[in-house]
């Protein structure tokens, strides 16, 4: 089908790229493939792709340090860039020069925790419609007969696409309010101002971005939609099989409604096996709540880790400071 365009209406369609740097390639090279990426080496970084699929939906690099998100890329219609162009200067955001590790291309600036943000000219890579599962249902049965094959039998969990990415930010309001007004997405719902979720104008999953309030920038998740609520938790146990046995799930969220596992990753941060999330189309004018906290997080599920809203890179920045004050001091 033709890529839907809400009339009049000025927006990134899709997360185009993520882009986070991490002290060992290698390490990040094992995650990515034990988590089901086509996983690629290009030029001394890393470039992740879903099987099938010709779309780049991320890269990392080589990092300094520890884990860091260096920018995030979004892409827009053609027709959008000009009206975007305009609409930047109208709203006084300033350009900044393109990151170290991007090549050039589109316009950069900054969200307002400071992460860079790269906007594109690219094909749009979020959904257009629901996503169906096509992967087989293991759990629909027959009477007399057994639809569940032996654990041998059972595939790799491979991920279709990206679905979205959450970002940890000091005021989540300012930055629904900044991805809004700037960028052209939609609040589809928060809890206060804790969490909250947008979607793209032009369609796109219940969150193309979500926000979780932290003391500084970081990404908490991607998450990654898979065949089905089988995949889900055949995710799991694949990643726990790789020796990633720390996670959340499986369970099912409210707010987007998606089966769900997080897996945590050696920085820290997670990885989302996702699917059945809500959808919202072009023509859905999705009525945005502000839900409270009780009735936001899941529906059901294990209990949640004590460390799943730590901001890893947060707290990797403090200490990072605090040992740069510390030799100053001592040479003093």
């Amino acid at each position: 089908m033709n890529n839907p365009k809400r009339a009049g209406v000025t927006a990134i369609h899709s997360i185009n790229r993520f882009v986070f740097s991490v002290p060992d390639l290698g390490i990040a090279k094992d995650y990515f493939t034990s988590f089901g990426l086509d996983v690629r080496e290009q030029d001394g970084h890393l470039d992740l792709y879903t099987f099938g699929h010709p779309h780049c939906w991320g890269s990392i690099y080589q990092g300094q340090g520890a884990k860091k998100l260096e920018y995030l890329s979004f892409g827009l219609y053609e027709a959008d860039w000009l009206p975007m162009l305009a609409h930047l200067d109208h709203c006084g955001i300033e350009r900044i020069t393109p990151h170290p590790l991007a090549g050039d291309g589109g316009v950069w600036i900054r969200d307002p925790d400071g992460t860079p943000l790269q906007l594109i000219v690219a094909g749009k890579s979020s959904p257009n419609e629901k996503s169906a599962a096509t992967g087989p249902q293991f759990m629909t049965t027959v009477r007399g007969t057994t639809v569940a094959p032996g654990r041998t039998g059972v595939k790799r969990v491979q991920p279709l696409r990206l679905s979205h990415v959450l970002l940890y930010c000091t005021d989540v309001l300012r930055s629904v309010r900044f991805y809004s007004d700037v960028l052209g997405t939609r609040l589809s719902d928060h809890s206060g101002e804790g969490i909250a979720f947008v979607h793209g104008a032009h369609s796109s999953d219940h969150h193309l971005v979500a926000f979780a309030k932290s003391d500084g920038p970081g990404l908490h998740h991607t998450s990654w939609s898979v065949n089905g609520v089988d995949e889900v938790g055949l995710g799991m146990q694949q990643m726990q099989e790789s020796g990633y046995r720390h996670g959340w799930g499986v369970g099912r969220h409210v707010l987007g409604s998606n089966y769900f596992y997080y897996v945590q990753d050696p920085w820290g941060s997670f990885t989302e096996y996702s699917y059945d999330i809500d959808f919202i189309g072009v023509e859905t004018d999705w009525p945005a709540f502000d839900h409270p906290g009780a009735d936001s997080f899941y529906l059901w599920g294990p209990a949640v880790p004590a460390d799943f809203i730590t901001n890893h890179e947060s707290a990797a920045r403090a200490a990072e400071a605090q040992a740069t004050d510390g030799a100053a001091t001592r040479s003093s």
